[in-house]
């Protein structure tokens, strides 16, 4: 009988990356994000495809009851789907922070609590969350996003020890620099909540920070390959840092005290920020092609 994984957010980036990785191991891939159309090329490999939000209860029940009907089973459940909604916290409306942590938290929770009951009656299985080096370090108008992976840990530390017991394992991966869409759309909703005000110079800042592409970048493949390895290893670790400059941050953040790491990470933002400020400028000041006669 094939191993039966879900993967939410597939629709590009680490989810799509994670499913065909599974479904090359020879896993039985149930990939869903809230654009079906997004996912077509996994459906023409055999990944199965689903639309589904996971603010939707009844989405994620009916999600559960389909793949356990059509497989039997659940083994791993890859809980993916998230995005990065930046701003001052002065500056972001509540609605939008509660739904960070409808996204990026409550419905991780939620899939957790519908896979459980096939989970223990099977006596094993995995639940892997995708969180990031975010949460274990922090940026400037980034609070509503880093509070949500932060809480994702938390509740993944405490349902590690409570599942052991059941032969269930609970991973966290965490990202570091990766290419895949979340730089551009965090930079552009930072301009769109906290631009033009009080935060006005930070926030452009910051967001030509986060939407630089560092020329080392790590593609979503590392991602996946990590998740691959907490999926089939027979003793998985608790957390997989992945990624460029993922160890390098966690490792700094245990080093250094408080003070000393938000020194730290403003100048970092400052630099990355002024970097790619002056490269936009270049490019704006660059010669056109010259036009024959």
């Amino acid at each position: 009988m094939s191993t039966v994984a879900v993967v939410t957010g597939a629709s590009a980036g680490i989810g799509a990356a994670t499913a065909f990785r599974l479904h090359e191991l020879g896993f039985t891939v149930y990939a869903v994000a809230r654009r079906l159309d997004r996912m077509a090329s996994l459906a023409a490999v055999g990944i199965h495809t689903a639309s589904v939000d996971v603010t939707d209860d009844a989405a994620l029940v009916a999600l559960v009851d389909r793949v356990v009907t059509e497989s039997g089973r659940i083994d791993v459940l890859v809980n993916n789907a998230g995005y990065g909604s930046f701003g001052a916290l002065e500056d972001v409306p509540m609605d939008e922070a509660r739904r960070q942590f409808e996204v990026n938290v409550f419905g991780a929770a939620r899939l957790c609590q519908l896979v459980l009951p096939q989970l223990r009656a099977q006596g094993a299985g995995r639940i892997i969350n995708v969180s990031s080096v975010g949460a274990r370090l922090y940026q400037p108008l980034g609070s509503w996003y880093h509070s949500t992976k932060y809480a994702l840990e938390g509740l993944s530390d405490c349902l590690r020890v409570e599942l052991k017991p059941l032969g269930i394992h609970v991973v966290v991966i965490q990202p570091g620099g990766i290419a895949t869409e979340f730089p551009r759309v965090a930079g552009e909703q930072l301009i769109a909540t906290s631009g033009g005000g009080a935060y006005d110079e930070h926030a452009r800042r910051y967001a030509a920070a986060l939407m630089s592409e560092p020329e080392h970048i790590s593609p979503p493949s590392v991602v996946a390959d990590a998740i691959a390895r907490a999926a089939t290893a027979r003793r998985p670790r608790t957390r997989y840092a992945v990624g460029r400059g993922a160890r390098a941050a966690v490792f700094a953040r245990w080093l250094l005290p408080d003070r000393v790491f938000d020194r730290l990470v403003v100048a970092l933002f400052t630099v990355l920020g002024d970097i790619a400020a002056r490269r936009a400028r270049s490019a704006e000041q660059a010669p056109g092609p010259e036009l024959g006669t």
